[in-house]
C-alpha cells in the first residue's frame, strides 16, 4: 500500500484519485517530460529517469484500478457462494475458456455411447431375426394405401395375412404410399423408385396407376401360362391385367386384380384397388402363386 501511495505522490495526485484524473495527469506529465528532454539535451538521462518513474507509477495505479474492478465484479458474481466463491470462480473461468472443448468432448462421448447402443440394438435385432422362422412371403404394398387408425400397433398387415394362411409361419410386409393425386405424387414417386431398385419382395400389391408404372419396368413375372392353366378355373372377367413392357410391345398378363376378394377386407389398409404381381427374382414364386390362388377363390 505504501508503494501505491508513493505512485500517487510521484504523479502529484491525492491518494486514490479518480481514474480520469490519473489519465489526464499522466498525459500532462508526459508532455512536460518530452518538452524538458528537448530543452535539456545535456541532461537527457535525468529526463528519461523521470519519464520512467512516472510511467511506472502510472502502471501501478492502473493495475490497482483494474484489480479493484475485478474484485468488485467477483464479489457481485461469486460473493453469494461465500466460502465456495473461489471454487465457483474457477469453475466459471474454466467453462468460459474451455466450454467448446468440453462440449466437443461431451459430444464425442455421446457419439461413442450412441454407437455402442446402436451396435448392441443391431446385434439384438439380428439375433431376434435369426430366431424367427423363415419368411414364407415378402409382400410390398405400393400405391394409394394408408394404414387404418384401428389397426394393431405391431405387425398389423403381417398378422392379417397370416390369418388367411394359418399353415404359414411368417409374412414380411411393407407399405410405400403413392397418392393418386398427380400433383402430390412427385416426392412419393422418388421413394417408390428407390424401393423398387433396392428392395426385392416376392410380390407387389398395387393400385391401378402403380401397376401400370411398375409393370412397364419389366420387373414383374409373365403370368400368361398360369391364368390359362392352374388359375383358369378361378379367373373371373377382368381379373387378369395385361400390359406392355418397355422391352416387349406385345401384351401379357403381369397382374391379377384381387380387389373383390373377401380376404382383402381383412387387410387393415385404406385402399382403392389391389392388383398383385410377382417379382421376377422372387425367392418364393410357388408360395406367391398359392397366395394368388387362395385370394382368387374368395372373389365375390
Amino acid at each position: 500500500m505504501d508503494e501505491l501511495k508513493q505512485a500517487y505522490a510521484t504523479m502529484g495526485l491525492p491518494e486514490l484519485a479518480a481514474k480520469e484524473e490519473v489519465e489526464k495527469r499522466y498525459t500532462t506529465l508526459m508532455r512536460q517530460a518530452r518538452s524538458r528532454t528537448q530543452q535539456q539535451k545535456d541532461n537527457a538521462e535525468g529526463s528519461e529517469d523521470s519519464f520512467a518513474k512516472i510511467t511506472q507509477a502510472y502502471r501501478l495505479i492502473l493495475e490497482y484500478e483494474d484489480r479493484k474492478l475485478t474484485d468488485a465484479f467477483n464479489e457481485q458474481e461469486y460473493g453469494k457462494y461465500k466460502k465456495m466463491a473461489g471454487q465457483a470462480q474457477k469453475m466459471d473461468h474454466f467453462w468460459r475458456y474451455y466450454r467448446f472443448h468440453t462440449l466437443g468432448a461431451i459430444a464425442a462421448v455421446a457419439l461413442i455411447i450412441y454407437g455402442v447402443i446402436s451396435f448392441m440394438n443391431y446385434r439384438e435385432e439380428q439375433e431376434r431375426l435369426a430366431n424367427l422362422p423363415p419368411v414364407d412371403l415378402n409382400v410390398s404394398f405400393m400405391g394409394n394405401y394408408m394404414l387404418k387408425e384401428d389397426a394393431p400397433k405391431e405387425e398389423p398387415i403381417e398378422t392379417a395375412l397370416l390369418t388367411a394362411f394359418p399353415e404359414w409361419k411368417r409374412f414380411v410386409a411393407s407399405v410405400t404410399m403413392v397418392p393418386s393425386d398427380e400433383q402430390a405424387q412427385y416426392a412419393y414417386m422418388q421413394k417408390a423408385v428407390l424401393v423398387l431398385a433396392t428392395e426385392h419382395p416376392d410380390v407387389y400389391i398395387m393400385d391401378k396407376g402403380i401397376f401400370e408404372w411398375v409393370g412397364k419396368q419389366g420387373v414383374l413375372m409373365n403370368l400368361d401360362d398360369d391364368v390359362s392353366g392352374e388359375l383358369k378355373p378361378l379367373m373371373k372377367d377382368g381379373v387378369a391385367k395385361k400390359l406392355k413392357t418397355d422391352e416387349d410391345t406385345e401384351e401379357h398378363v403381369y397382374g391379377i386384380d384381387l380387389s373383390n376378394s373377401s380376404l382383402v377386407d381383412q387387410v387393415p389398409l385404406y385402399k382403392e384397388s389391389m392388383i398383385i404381381g410377382i417379382r421376377l427374382d422372387s425367392k418364393n414364386p410357388d408360395k406367391a402363386k398359392a397366395f394368388i390362388k387362395k385370394y382368387l377363390a374368395t372373389i365375390k
